[in-house]
């Protein structure tokens, strides 16, 4: 049971740079800051008769004036650290130069075109190309002409089964919510109306005459923070206004996720409904005769997926008595779960699916690197596909009719390459090659194992520079995740091939709460074990230490959203292990996540403080706002934010630099970077990447003592 209690008295605190003997002895990297005036209002609000404190909560009023007072002031003494960095410069100009190489996806067909997406090198938005059957080219949709800054982005995309027809999706200064335009493909024509406030929403076409979509009702107050807890399910039809389309799911039955698909034959709707990230429901409509909803699963304790029909028979990916995921078919005739038939039985390796050209492609996860195999849909294992190295894959998909695929190889020293697969033969040939100024031979990875707290071993894989000498004073960045069932795979980034270069150590951990290795992985870093990942995290750095890749003094630790967290706790936790600590777009504020957005339905992995009074105890021991003390040094920080996050809210990222910036002893820095007109990070744009990128890196280096780079 909780209550609140809000008194308005405003106190303020004003936090600056401490005495010279406080200072480390690097002396010479460190600079003057006086930290922004930031209010405290006593707020306290009762957990099980626990009060808590909560003098920022003024910071989660986003639309507030004097929250954008305290954003302008933040970001003002960032930057200016940020420009007194004597090689920021000279690191932006490598970034960019590394970055400006022409990137081109896979190939797609849709009726008479051939589409492609394509970025000239610097471009803020990939371009989506059409070729037509005589080989002319032209741009079907420039996504850098949706606005001038580059902050609106294509947010999906989806085309009618005969390609006459697509919808598109557009997201504004990187917000959840979404626009959907529709237009003849043939000659760009939008048809209707845009269909406004459309949030984590695919987009599925039945036959010609509408689409499928998802979303929440608008909600009271910001949008950008309000709790949106009831998805639901709408039918767009073609030539009507929005305020006509049909609620088909939702509207009675209360689900925080909700999504509709149709087969590739157009005859069924596939409904899939979810109360939280882990687990859904699983329902399936006939839409030749308009049949009633038929729920296939009735519960939220396995995780379902179509992916493929054969007239009434249905092809699963399930982890349905299967923690590494099987698939399955069944008769829509008897559908309950214990009539399902293994078309492909669970292995120890973690299973993704992908179809195309009428055949299953196996993906599999062992020891966080790919595996692929195909197989034919009466589950005849049809080859172990060669891969061109150690890395990630990822691809296969198209229609039933396809006579080429695509995947996409990579690994952490490798740009990825996309190659096209002959499903008869499982011949690959490199479609496209990036022509990038890396030189991939002069690194390497390694992967190892190393022993957690309690004694299990958790893989992590180390990228460096070939002949790097272990003595304990490189530059070393540790990333890592260890939430929602989310697997880290090998995969090149160009802001790592910069780090490479400059003498860095990247080093990926794969922590328990990830899919690496199934539901029970996952499982080992929700709720009361959430502890496990912080000390998978710990155990990572101080393998590092231990191993003389690096030391505390060349330490940084990353970590993005459920990553962000992952850094906020370890730092608080151990705030001697790391020098630098860069928590980014992170949920901070553990006792309050779920009333904003659609966080609720991240409790699977979290729980949440109102649920019991044991999980309230627990979570507030780790909450990173919650447990920064006074009197503690803390590592340098550079908490990263965008001021329109809508999924993550920025007021988590406020709430906690100005704990720290109130109880920081000593002369680390301790500063909040807030990308303006930005959300959670989808759709950024290159401009934006590349120069928060180089931020993070500058701050890092210049922490641990480095003059200027090589």
């Amino acid at each position: 049971m909780r209550k609140s209690l809000i008194c308005v008295l405003a106190l303020s605190t004003i936090v600056a740079c401490k005495d010279d003997q406080n200072k480390t002895e690097k002396e010479d990297v460190s600079m003057t800051i006086t930290y922004p005036e930031t209010k405290k209002v006593d707020t306290v609000d009762t957990y099980f008769e626990t009060q808590v404190q909560d003098p920022y909560r003024w910071l989660e009023d986003d639309y507030a004036e004097d929250t954008k007072a305290w954003v302008k002031a933040q970001n003002d003494v960032t930057f200016n650290y940020l420009d007194q960095i004597p090689f920021r410069s000279k690191l932006k100009k490598r970034m960019e130069t590394l970055w400006n190489y022409e990137k081109i996806s896979a190939p797609f067909i849709e009726g008479d075109y051939t589409y492609f997406y394509k970025n000239d090198g610097l471009q803020n938005q990939s371009v989506l190309y059409r070729t037509d059957k005589d080989g002319n080219q032209e741009v079907f949709l420039d996504p850098n002409a949706f606005s001038k800054d580059g902050t609106t982005s294509l947010g999906g995309l989806s085309f009618t089964e005969d390609g006459s027809m697509a919808a598109y999706a557009i997201s504004e200064g990187g917000s959840d919510w979404r626009k959907i335009i529709v237009l003849k493909t043939e000659n760009k024509e939008i048809i209707g109306d845009t269909i406004m406030d459309v949030k984590f929403s695919g987009m599925s076409w039945y036959k010609n005459e509408g689409f499928y979509y998802s979303s929440y009702e608008k909600p009271k107050g910001s949008e950008l923070s309000a709790k949106t807890d009831q998805h639901r399910l709408f039918y767009h039809k073609l030539g009507t206004p929005q305020s006509e389309d049909k609620i088909i799911f939702g509207d009675t039955e209360k689900r925080r996720y909700v999504g509709g698909s149709v087969t590739q034959d157009e005859n069924y709707l596939v409904i899939t409904a979810a109360n939280s990230t882990y687990g859904n429901e699983l329902y399936i409509k006939d839409l030749r005769k308009n049949g009633p909803i038929v729920k296939v699963v009735d519960n939220f304790e396995s995780s379902n997926n179509v992916i493929n029909n054969e007239g009434q028979t249905f092809f699963v990916v399930t982890d349905f008595e299967a923690p590494n995921k099987r698939i399955v078919k069944f008769n829509l005739n008897k559908f309950e779960q214990a009539h399902w038939e293994d078309v492909i039985p669970e292995t120890e390796n973690v299973l993704s699916v992908s179809k195309g050209a009428n055949y299953i492609f196996a993906e599999y996860m062992k020891d966080a690197v790919s595996v692929v195999k195909q197989y034919k849909f009466d589950g005849t294992l049809v080859r172990d596909v060669s891969l061109p190295g150690i890395g990630s894959v990822g691809g296969f998909g198209g229609k039933k009719e396809a006579t080429t695929l695509y995947y996409s190889f990579t690994n952490y020293t490798a740009p990825g390459t996309i190659y096209a697969y002959d499903p008869e033969t499982g011949e690959s040939t490199v479609y496209q090659k990036p022509n990038i100024d890396f030189k991939s031979d002069d690194y390497e990875s390694k992967q190892v194992f190393y022993s957690s707290k309690d004694g299990t071993k958790v893989p992590m894989i180390i990228t460096y520079k070939k002949g790097t000498e272990l003595n304990g004073k490189n530059p070393t960045m540790l990333y890592a995740y260890g939430g929602f069932n989310i697997s880290l795979t090998p995969s090149f980034s160009i802001a790592n091939a910069v780090w490479l270069e400059n003498g860095g150590v990247y080093a990926v951990a794969n922590l328990r709460g990830g899919g690496e290795y199934g539901k029970k992985w996952h499982n080992a870093g929700t709720q009361m074990q959430k502890q496990n990942v912080f000390d998978d995290f710990i155990a990572a750095a101080e393998y590092l230490i231990k191993e003389n890749y690096t030391s505390s003094d060349y330490l940084a630790i990353k970590g993005g959203s459920n990553g962000g967290l992952l850094v906020g706790a370890t730092m608080t936790q151990r705030p001697d292990l790391m020098k630098v600590a860069i928590p980014q777009v992170g949920v901070l504020d553990m006792l309050r996540y779920h009333t904003f957005t659609a966080g609720a339905g991240w409790s699977f992995d979290y729980g949440t403080s109102e649920q019991s009074k044991e999980m309230f105890d627990y979570i507030k021991g780790y909450s990173p706002v919650h447990n920064v003390k006074a009197g503690v040094e803390y590592p340098a920080t550079l908490v990263t934010t965008g001021d329109h996050d809508d999924r993550v809210v920025p007021a988590h990222s406020f709430k906690f630099a100005a704990e720290l910036q109130d109880k920081q002893t000593g002369a680390n820095p301790t500063l909040i970077r807030i990308e303006v007109n930005a959300g959670h990070g989808a759709g950024k744009s290159t401009e934006a990447t590349i120069n928060e990128q180089v931020d993070i890196q500058a701050f890092a280096l210049y922490n641990m003592g480095v003059k200027e780079l090589k």
